[in-house]
């Protein structure tokens, strides 16, 4: 593991790396306070799989490598955005948290979506 901190800015894998983080919490509020095993199981699996898609790209071995990574980090974006949507619908989560975790998931698919444009028109 490099201990070296990053030289430049990365928005992109700053956010998603945060909100891996609140998603890990997440699953571990639903499996602890409601018992609830197969959507936390769920939603942890795509919502970490953004930043870790996110990681990958920055050793990507081409242009149309980081885009495909990218992609797939959008897809499991979007897959984010329905569990979340579930869990409040189905009141394992309240309005607040919902909203505190949607907030960030919307800027993580705008930056997604920013991104993917950028190297397709690059």
């Amino acid at each position: 593991m490099r201990n070296e901190e990053p030289k430049r800015s990365d928005p992109l894998g700053e956010k998603s790396f945060a909100f891996a983080l609140r998603i890990v919490r997440l699953g571990k509020f639903l499996k602890e306070t409601h018992r609830e095993f197969i959507i936390s199981k769920q939603i942890l699996r795509s919502g970490t799989a953004i930043g870790a898609l996110v990681a990958e790209g920055k050793y990507a071995q081409s242009k149309a490598d980081f885009l495909h990574k990218l992609s797939i980090a959008l897809k499991e974006a979007s897959e984010t955005e329905y569990w979340l949507r579930l869990l409040k619908e189905s009141r394992y989560i309240d309005d607040t948290m919902f909203h505190s975790l949607y907030k960030d998931l919307d800027e993580l698919l705008r930056l997604l979506i920013a991104s993917t444009k950028t190297i397709k028109q690059a």
